[in-house]
């Protein structure tokens, strides 16, 4: 509260004289002049009593006079200019983003950053003049409009409430182009149901607390940001990183659990941490952390072939959604493979091998087999998780990720070149997961077809004539091509070896990273989802069907399309989920947060959007709001009632 003088010391001491001038006037007796008529002097002694002997007297209880004292002490208050600075509006198009991602939900405002977010945002739609629109869009990693534009602002105010925290990641790039659709030339927005604009400025209040990369390659256009940080600058945080399960390196039945927990605050401390198995306490430890530092935690969980695990951390800060992770230990699944080859020893034998037994179900049939019903049938119902066809192609592709050696897929995606002979190899792509620990440094193929693999596509294994193997997507599966043929068959029907890739001790490995990556053998440690991610869950048989049941004991049932896997996007929740199939053993997967970005919950002071940076406005912009006109108002109430009584009382 702040006041503005608005009259000279004179004039205040002439003001300041009005309350006592009128409080005398009520000690003032009334002063009659004495005149004598013959009538009185037989009542002399009666109205004795009216003579004035002073000029004073006591003073009684009145309303009057208090309403008077009251609307000069209002209208001294009015003088005064009494107000405070507010927030102000520049412009006549608006567009609000409120961050709701998971860092949103820290309570080190209270009650929450999305809660001050949206009480901003309140303040800011009440300075709307009239004419103003204003539109409301959240976001998280993907951005959802809450209000088209309006200059309804009880209707802003109303979906400004409904606005959820979610536990997702942070991402300003959807939302701005959302805003963007206002303002740029060339974009057209919805404004109401029956009007659209296009091309007009609009100026775009971000109100997060910066916790998302930096916008690249944007261009801002008629687009004005302005960015309010929302956040304490050193709010005390410390978060659950990584949370996962896997064998003793000297005790394979014997399973351990893994933790990493990262502060982001400012003070070094210790970290209470709690093991819960099943929902009863296992084990408990601590980490020692420091200032903006990270530590591990190691649990031995003996033999366990099915549980579900929670970690806590009890030092948890200002952020809730990282003091827990969940993972779950459920018994090991081999996934089922079909291969199909005319007769390849290297690639049965690869196949063969113990490891390889322990992560998959290994079915071999010939090419003709690839016309019968019974392979069509499982090959339409999703039952094998990745087929190799080796020399052959089917005629249409299974509902499965596929491998396929010495030949293309069908439908035309796939092409490649003449095929080149005693082909060099220069380059391998060891970073993506089919290819780590390879080396192909010394591997020659005697002829290879060089692909045109289809747009998405990785490029594994470079070669001078061309790619030679690469891997594409195709509708939520994906295929694997390699140009050369592992034994090749010549004009004689002769077969002979076309590379001495099985010789080196490379090729069984290229086979086990195929059936981990193809194959999705499960381990005893549950999968891992972001929150709000999709995942693809595929039958362990050929069920029509999936039920997933949530954390909070949702159930959503999931129906087979066209025989493919089924894809769940309901991970909103954090926790283990559980995924029942007849006849099968239950699955589990977990949702965490896992994401420090989120964690480090110390708000940012400014943002890179394309080529501008954006500075925080840690103030609001001036604007006055006043009180005087409200006291000058209320003055005029008392002066009325003052009217109302002294009329009233003078009838009476």
């Amino acid at each position: 509260m702040s006041i503005v003088n608005m009259l000279n010391w004179w004039q205040w001491s002439l003001l300041a004289a009005v309350p006592p001038a009128i409080v005398l006037l009520y000690f003032l007796k009334l002063k009659r002049q004495p005149l004598e008529v013959p009538s009185t002097f037989l009542w002399h002694k009666s109205i004795e009593d009216l003579h004035v002997n002073s000029i004073w007297q006591r003073l009684h209880t009145s309303i009057l006079l208090l309403l008077q004292i009251l609307l000069i002490v209002v209208a001294i208050l009015a003088l005064l200019r009494p107000g405070w600075r507010g927030s102000q509006l520049s412009g006549d198009r608006f567009v609000f983003l409120i961050d709701n991602s998971a860092s949103m939900s820290s309570t080190d405002i209270k009650p929450t950053r999305l809660d001050e977010a949206k009480r901003r945002v309140a303040e800011l739609v009440q300075q709307m003049k009239a004419g103003d629109v204003a539109m409301i869009v959240s976001f998280s990693d993907s951005a959802r409009i809450e209000q088209l534009f309006t200059d309804n602002r009880r209707e802003l105010e109303r979906q400004l409430v409904t606005i959820r925290p979610t536990n997702r990641a942070t991402r300003l790039g959807e939302a701005l182009r959302v805003a963007a659709g206002l303002a740029n030339p060339g974009r057209a927005l919805e404004v109401s149901e029956t009007q659209v604009v296009e091309g007009l400025p609009a100026t775009v209040y971000i109100l997060s607390d910066g916790r998302f990369p930096d916008v690249e390659g944007f261009s801002l256009g008629k687009l004005k940001p302005v960015f309010v940080p929302i956040g304490e600058p050193a709010a005390p945080n410390v978060g659950i990183i990584a949370f996962s399960t896997r064998p003793r390196e000297d005790k394979k039945d014997q399973l351990q659990a893994f933790a990493r927990l990262e502060n982001f605050g400012p003070d070094d401390l210790t970290a209470q941490v709690e093991l819960y198995r099943d929902d009863s306490l296992a084990d408990a430890s601590q980490v020692e952390l420091k200032a903006h530092g990270s530590g591990g935690v190691v649990f031995e969980l003996g033999d366990v072939h099915s549980a579900v695990l929670r970690l806590r951390t009890l030092s948890g800060g200002a952020l809730r959604a990282d003091d827990e992770a969940w993972t779950t230990v459920d018994p090991p699944t081999r996934s089922k493979v079909l291969l199909v080859t005319p007769g390849d020893e290297a690639l049965e034998l690869a196949l063969a091998t113990e490891s390889a037994r322990e992560l998959a179900d290994v079915e071999t049939a010939k090419p003709e087999a690839l016309d019968t019903k019974e392979y069509q049938r499982k090959a339409a119902e999703g039952h094998y998780t990745l087929v190799i066809y080796d020399q052959c192609q089917p005629k249409q592709l299974p509902q499965a990720d596929t491998l396929f050696i010495g030949g293309l897929p069908p439908g035309g995606a796939w092409s490649a070149l003449a095929k080149a002979a005693a082909p060099q190899i220069i380059d391998v792509e060891t970073a993506h997961p089919l290819m780590q620990l390879i080396d192909l440094g010394n591997v020659r193929f005697a002829e290879a077809l060089p692909l045109k693999p289809p747009p998405g596509n990785t490029i594994l294994i470079s070669a001078d004539a061309g790619p030679l193997f690469a891997i594409g997507p195709r509708d939520g599966f994906e295929d694997a091509v390699l140009g050369g043929e592992i034994v090749g068959t010549n004009e004689k029907g002769e077969r002979y070896a076309n590379t001495d890739w099985p010789l080196r001790l490379s090729f069984p490995v290229f086979i086990l990273n195929a059936l981990s990556y193809f194959g999705e053998a499960t381990s005893p440690g549950a999968t891992n989802v972001e929150p709000g991610h999709a995942i693809m869950l595929r039958s362990a048989g050929a069920a029509d069907s999936l039920r997933v049941v949530s954390p909070s004991g949702k159930a959503v049932v999931l129906k087979r399309e066209r025989g493919e896997a089924f894809n769940f996007s309901d991970t909103d929740e954090l926790g283990v989920y559980a995924v029942e199939e007849a006849n099968h053993p239950l699955r589990h997967f977990a949702v965490n947060l896992f994401d420090s970005a989120e964690s480090n919950i110390e708000p940012r002071q400014d943002v890179q959007i394309g080529y501008n940076k954006v500075t925080g406005e840690t103030t609001w912009q001036g604007a006055r709001q006043e009180l005087w006109k409200l006291l000058l108002l209320g003055a005029l109430v008392l002066l009325l009632g003052e009217w109302y009584i002294y009329n009233r009382r003078a009838y009476l």
